[in-house]
């Protein structure tokens, strides 16, 4: 009873505390299972929409989708954003422009379950980044990241370690790293900066780094087709994949951090090989589920304490 009462002196009680955490854990699920369907609507795209114009269009729907709820707090703190704006244009850089567009490239000559295996694996990244930090891993950790390494390389060798990688799967382990990069970056971001302001202001910088190499795109290759076939994905990434669950993927760092949001981004893999399944008939042989079982007990492991 007194741990409840402490609430009184303006200190968070252990119920609080669990309340905080529970809603940090369905922030991460909400956007792990979100981004899941964003592998397979790249996919789906991919013969029809150009990478890079793809991703400048899904940063211009997003903009729009939180502009109602987010243009006014960023310009209350437009004064903040410019006394950070070096910060913010770096995680723009690894967690909008580079991931993004990495991904759209990769969904061209690989297939979605191939894309959501290797990207659960980016928290084998954050893990190296706590271990620079100063952190410290231990031998449960370390043999879990390095046993989810060794299901990557098995997968993308095609069951092998020949370490003959298509182009798509080196694609993605750029993906995976930018958004490591860009989760590791989070960390730092400025507790009075607010996530809403961050967030769009983030999308309008991603559509501005794009822009020179979205105009090259249309004058070497063309525009794409409008149909309901191209408008319906992009939608989907422009407000679900990126309005939606980079708030909540955002905001369940800042509540239960990097490290614990990344146990439930672990999940990502079996959504996406699920999805692949019933919307793109991709099938899962015994090679891909042993690859699965290797990455997911792997960084279950590494995610322990």
């Amino acid at each position: 009873m007194d741990r409840v009462r402490t609430a009184s002196h303006g200190k968070p009680t252990a119920t609080g505390k669990k309340g905080a955490a529970g809603l940090g854990v369905l922030l991460a699920l909400l956007a792990t299972v979100v981004w899941s369907g964003s592998f397979v609507a790249t996919r789906d795209m991919a013969d029809s929409v150009p990478p890079v114009q793809a991703v400048f269009w899904r940063w211009i729907i997003a903009t729009l989708a939180v502009a109602p709820f987010a243009a006014r707090q960023a310009w209350q703190q437009r004064a903040l954003i410019r006394a950070h704006l070096g910060f913010v244009a770096l995680a723009t850089l690894f967690g909008v422009t580079l991931y993004n567009t990495l991904v759209h490239q990769a969904g061209l000559t690989t297939s979605a379950s191939n894309m959501g295996m290797i990207m659960a694996a980016s928290p084998v990244v954050m893990a190296l980044y706590a271990r620079l930090g100063g952190e410290r891993l231990g031998a449960r950790r370390t043999f879990g990241l390095l046993l989810a390494a060794f299901g990557v390389l098995l997968l993308v060798g095609d069951g092998s370690l020949g370490f003959d990688f298509g182009a798509g799967d080196l694609w993605m382990f750029g993906a995976a790293l930018s958004f490591a990069s860009y989760s590791a970056l989070l960390k730092r971001k400025p507790a009075e900066l607010g996530g809403l302001a961050f967030l769009i202001t983030t999308f309008v910088l991603g559509a501005l780094m794009l822009a020179p190499a979205y105009a090259i795109s249309v004058s070497v290759q063309g525009g794409f087709e409008v149909t309901a076939g191209t408008v319906g994905p992009l939608l989907y990434v422009g407000v679900f994949s990126s309005a939606v669950a980079f708030f909540a993927w955002n905001k369940a760092i800042s509540v239960i951090g990097a490290a614990r949001a990344g146990v439930v981004y672990y999940l990502q893999p079996v959504c996406v090989a699920g999805l692949g399944f019933l919307l793109l008939g991709e099938q899962t042989g015994p090679t891909q589920l042993l690859c699965m079982a290797l990455i997911l007990g792997g960084v279950a492991l590494g995610a322990r304490r």
